[in-house]
């Protein structure tokens, strides 16, 4: 039966990179698609790797083919999208696809693909104490960044209940987060 991997949307700050790239170490035979955007690689970036960079017209064109699964503008700078072909190409190998969206992408994803297809998994930190921390261990931010993220995660910690699942990600622990999500994978898929 061909299998939707985990729809993981949450916070910035919650640790979903650091799972996900643990799940791409620990299984080379899942999916994880990129994601197409319109703003330019930053240094060391290469497209293909984490984005397809693409110009705003091209972005703009696969909107109106409906090329896209979801899609976003953000800020008004730049266009961030999902496309179907990839995802459904995979799904149709049977492969198990894992995509990491936020909350916005998530409610468009599950009106495109089929429940039986499709588990979604939020990770979700104990407070919002820990999750500015983490935010701010990255880097030095603007005060309206952190103050524009710490809404954004208010706003999708608000929708995770629309998950199947909410993981506790608990500093430190990611070989137990990863073991969680691997489980509720190997549970769907059965």
């Amino acid at each position: 039966r061909d299998q939707q991997g985990p729809q993981r949307r949450q916070p910035s700050g919650s640790g979903k990179g650091t799972v996900v790239h643990e799940l791409k170490k620990r299984h080379p035979d899942y999916f994880f698609p990129v994601s197409a955007t319109t703003r330019p690689p930053r240094p060391g970036e290469k497209s293909g790797e984490v984005y397809d960079f693409i110009s705003k017209e091209a972005f703009r064109q696969g909107i109106e083919r409906d090329d896209f699964l979801e899609w976003a503008e953000v800020h008004r700078d730049h266009c961030y999208g999902t496309l179907k072909k990839p995802i459904f190409d995979a799904l149709e190998a049977g492969r198990i696809v894992v995509r990491e969206v936020d909350i916005q992408g998530f409610h468009s994803i599950r009106t495109v693909v089929p429940s039986e297809l499709l588990v979604s998994i939020f990770l979700v930190v104990k407070d919002l104490e820990e999750l500015k921390m983490r935010i701010l261990k990255r880097g030095k931010l603007p005060e309206e960044e952190i103050e524009r993220r710490m809404e954004s995660a208010r706003r999708e910690i608000s929708q995770a209940e629309a998950c199947d699942y909410r993981v506790e990600s608990i500093h430190g622990q990611i070989a137990q987060i990863v073991r969680e999500v691997e489980s509720i994978i190997e549970n769907f898929i059965k």
